[in-house]
Order: structure tokens, then C-alpha cells, then sequence
């Protein structure tokens, strides 16, 4: 039988009023879909708290989606992080996202003495504040701080021991990594959802570099299908679109049934993926007919 598709959406806090208003403006294109959650990212040393507070208030307040902040071990001791939780569960919030954060690249940083020095503890500390839902990252292609494959695998598995309840992957674009390292953790028993995080292309220089920071690699086919397109935006989305459908149909022929979205607050490519996967948007009549008394 096949399982339904499910997919969340991530989505990080403006820094304008022009950003803001793209942001808000893709949410409402992506709402229709009913993503299982929708995340919002923090910055590094949580230097976007209170922005990311605001937008997961805000989804809270005004839509009917599941807002899911980002909370990471950088930045704050042990107790401001958990005030923010609690801060969090007394909203109404149910679903956080526990990363370890990177530290910020300001020479001389020196981190809180009494602060979590790792996601398994942070998502232990959580557990104990109040009964959320709580998501963490995986490397398909190993996170590139770790000492091998193996380490990287028991870093997991202790932050589903300590209460995670799902793996969202790092961004990847050979599905190969993805479905070898599902294999692996089913191997190393861990039972927990494990859940293939899809970057669309937007930029692709911009893409090279996030993968140059988290270790993802970079298929030579795929650089050859956006090459000599830098100053060809409408070809570069086609060819964007193309690519991420290709590997969502390829994941979902596999057996994958559930897919998060890093959107980078653009609603239109994301749209588009969803679309090919079978999600569709309810229309007016059809929401009349649901509604119509039988």
C-alpha cells in the first residue's frame, strides 16, 4: 500500500520589511499543502531569537499551521535555553527543532561555561521541560566535524535515545547517500522517522557554498546542467525544478513517503515539487463539497 505523502516546510526569519513580506507571502502559498510543521530557523549564537520567536508566534496566531522553532546549544547557558522552551510550551508551541548550532565566526567567541555542549543534551533537557515533539539533524554524508561515519551514526542514535522523535537530513542531491545511510541506521536499529531534508536551486553559486560548509557533495552532472546559466534566471528554474523532482520521484519510488523543504522563504519551486509528488491544494469547490450536508 502506498503510504500518503507528507512534507514540512523550513523558513528563516526576515531581517527587513521587504524579506518579510516575501516570507509571509510564501507561507500562504505553501499553507494549502497542510505541512505536517513548519520550522524557523536561528541564527548562529541565536543571534535571531526574538525574530524567530516572532514569526513562530505569528504562524501560531494566524494560521492553522504547526510552527516548529529551531533551538540549538549556542550562544545562552543552560537555563536560558530552557526558559525559552518553557516560554515556547506556555504559547502553545508543541514541536521544536534541537541542533547544536553553529558557533558564530567572531574571533575571540568564547561559549556560556554552563551551556549544552551537544544535541543529545539538549534534547534530553527538553524532554524533561515538557512533553514536545522533537526533531534533529542527520549528514548522509557525515557531518564534517565528525571522526567517521560510525561517530556521526552513535551521535544520532543518542539524540533519538534521548527523546527525538524524527531525523531531518542535511541537504543532499544523490539520492544514493540518502538510501545508504537509511539502510545504516535501520542496521544500527534506530527507528525513528528519517526524513530527507530537499534543498531547491535557487542560486547555484549559493548553493556550492552551503554544501562547502556542511560537507554535502556536488554531482558533476549536476553542475554541468546549470552551468553557463548564471545570467539566465528563467532557464535556471526550469532546470531547478527539474532537478529536485527528479530526485523526489526517484526518493518516493524508494519507499519515501515523508520530505522537508528547505524553501529559503521561496514559495515557487517548493510549490512546484509538491505538486509533482501528488499534493494538491483544495480548491474552493471542493472545500464547498466537503462542506455540503450529505
Amino acid at each position: 500500500m502506498t503510504m500518503p505523502i507528507r512534507v514540512s516546510f523550513e523558513f528563516f526569519p526576515p531581517a527587513d520589511a521587504g524579506m518579510e513580506a516575501t516570507l509571509w507571502q510564501s507561507i500562504e502559498r505553501l499553507a494549502p499543502l497542510s505541512p505536517a510543521f513548519v520550522s524557523v530557523t536561528y541564527g548562529a549564537d541565536g543571534s535571531t531569537r526574538e525574530r524567530t520567536h516572532r514569526v513562530v508566534r505569528r504562524i501560531q496566531d494566524e494560521t492553522a499551521l504547526t510552527g516548529a522553532p529551531h533551538l540549538t546549544c549556542i550562544g545562552a547557558g543552560r537555563e536560558a535555553i530552557l526558559d525559552v522552551a518553557r516560554r515556547y510550551w506556555e504559547e502553545g508551541v508543541r514541536h521544536i527543532v534541537a541542533l547544536r548550532g553553529d558557533p558564530p565566526q567572531t574571533p575571540g567567541h568564547v561559549p556560556p561555561q554552563d551551556g549544552f555542549r551537544y544535541a543529545s543534551e539538549l534534547v534530553a533537557a527538553l524532554a524533561r521541560v515538557a512533553p514536545f515533539e522533537i526533531s534533529v539533524a542527520a549528514y548522509p554524508e557525515t557531518h564534517p566535524e565528525a571522526r567517521s561515519p560510525a561517530d556521526d551514526l552513535d551521535n544520532l542514535r543518542r539524540k533519538i535515545d534521548a527523546g527525538a522523535s524524527r531525523a531531518i537530513t542535511q541537504f543532499f542531491f544523490d539520492c544514493g547517500h540518502f538510501l545508504r545511510f537509511r539502510d545504516r541506521c535501520a542496521a544500527a536499529g534506530i527507528r525513528a522517522a528519517i526524513v530527507p531534508g530537499i534543498l531547491p536551486i535557487t542560486r547555484f553559486p549559493q548553493v556550492t557554498r552551503f554544501a562547502a560548509r556542511c560537507g554535502a557533495s556536488i554531482p558533476a552532472t549536476l553542475r554541468e546542467r546549470f552551468e553557463g546559466l548564471d545570467e539566465d534566471a528563467e532557464t535556471r528554474r526550469l532546470i531547478a525544478a527539474s532537478v529536485a523532482i527528479e530526485q523526489v520521484q526517484e526518493l518516493k519510488a524508494h519507499g519515501v513517503s515523508e520530505f522537508h523543504f528547505y524553501t529559503l522563504n521561496r514559495a515557487e519551486l517548493t510549490y512546484a515539487i509538491c505538486h509533482a509528488l501528488g499534493l494538491r491544494a483544495p480548491t474552493r469547490r471542493s472545500v464547498a463539497l466537503a462542506g455540503a450536508p450529505a
